[in-house]
């Protein structure tokens, strides 16, 4: 980050400042703080990283597995001693408590482990006995250069899942964070720096829709990995595969838990609780519906709606704090418009986390969890997926 708080790009082992003309903010959703600036970068610096990570191919495609698995050791263990540091930036920019943070940064870790098991696990397979006469071999080779374009809501592990396989596979990489979280990213690959890796291998290109478009378009980049909404990741899996692209998206959903009658009362609360509140709902796997059977919907109704009340809501990084705020004013207004919907098609607000405020409670973008009873199974709020902490 230079000293004006823009943040720059990594470009072929370099550090690169963007030209781009067009910057945005990078807030703090608990206070609203500003800790830096992203830049949107235009469509020749992602040419830039792609002929940089084509270049780096040719010669990391051939470094044997067991030599390329070596970065992704010290990068393992650059990430463990820096996991505390890393954690308060996730919890900064994107909201979430500090034991979510953690939380998410051990995932990413377990996923750069399994990584390096790739000499094993890719090695080459002998079919014998197909027919008589005839063997049949099976080759695994690495695309070229892969790039992922990621989400907010959690910038540190979601490039987890697809890098390190990418890398240990003989792939060069480009990750593009959402612009609404890119501080996490920008110090990982400052750690991804020191663990070595040969310049244009790893890529960091930040920016918001111009600069997917650019990747989605640059005809070197031969893979997209994608985890978003899901009106995005049709748009992405329809336009990079029309540029000849292996795609996989990953979108939203609605998630229904059913709660039967004889159902562990204690864990039933604390586990769906923990589901439909925790990282203020702001995750594909939340659960947002509760079907309740027979003579639960008595006692989860009221377990669900006490718990939901009186979860202490704050500041991630106050250890204390159960939930953190959602991650734009935006996202407030339409979690708030959608409890509304739902009041308007005839459910009970029964815990209602509108107008989220109080103290240390202010700057931020805090709505608390919500419980809407009798939700319609026609009706919007039925189908939508919310992305903040609300349960029907």
């Amino acid at each position: 980050m230079t000293q004006s708080g823009l943040l720059k790009n990594y470009i072929n082992g370099e550090w690169v400042a963007s030209d781009a003309g067009n910057q945005m903010p990078v807030d703090n959703p608990a206070t609203g703080e500003v800790l830096g600036h992203v830049p949107v970068s235009p469509k020749d610096e992602v040419d830039q990283a792609a002929q940089a990570a084509a270049k780096a191919f040719e010669d990391w495609r051939r470094v044997p597995p067991p030599q390329r698995v070596q970065y992704l050791f010290k990068l393992k263990a650059l990430l463990e001693t820096h996991l505390e540091e890393l954690a308060q930036i996730i919890t900064q920019e994107c909201g979430k408590t500090l034991a979510e943070s953690k939380g998410e940064l051990r995932r990413a870790i377990e996923n750069v482990e399994v990584a390096c098991g790739i000499p094993m696990m890719m090695q080459g397979t002998v079919l014998e006995d197909i027919a008589r006469g005839i063997d049949e071999f099976m080759i695994r080779q690495p695309l070229g250069v892969a790039a992922a374009i990621a989400p907010f809501n959690f910038p540190a592990m979601i490039p987890f899942w697809f890098m390190p396989y990418a890398l240990a596979c003989g792939n060069t990489y480009i990750v593009k964070p959402s612009e609404k979280v890119p501080l996490t990213m920008q110090r990982i690959f400052e750690l991804l720096d020191q663990a070595g890796f040969p310049p244009g291998v790893v890529n960091l290109v930040n920016g918001a829709k111009e600069t997917v478009d650019a990747i989605l378009e640059h005809p070197t980049i031969r893979a997209i990995s994608f985890v978003g909404s899901s009106p995005v990741a049709k748009y992405i899996y329809a336009r990079a595969p029309a540029h000849g692209k292996r795609v996989q998206c990953q979108g939203g959903a609605k998630n229904p838990v059913i709660v039967l009658p004889d159902a562990d009362r204690e864990m039933t609360t604390r586990i769906v609780a923990d589901s439909a509140f925790g990282c203020a709902g702001q995750r594909c796997l939340a659960a947002s519906l509760a079907v309740t059977v027979g003579a639960a919907g008595d006692w989860f109704t009221d377990a669900i709606s006490d718990t939901a009340a009186t979860r202490k809501v704050g500041n991630g990084l106050n250890p204390e704090v159960q939930m953190g705020p959602v991650i734009t004013p935006q996202s407030q207004q339409r979690i708030e418009g959608l409890i509304q919907t739902g009041a308007d098609e005839g459910a009970t607000v029964l815990v209602d986390g509108r107008n989220g405020k109080g103290a240390d409670l202010e700057s931020g973008n805090f709505v608390k969890p919500t419980v809407l009873k009798n939700v319609p199974p026609t009706g919007e709020i039925a189908h939508t997926e919310i992305f903040g902490p609300v349960l029907g």
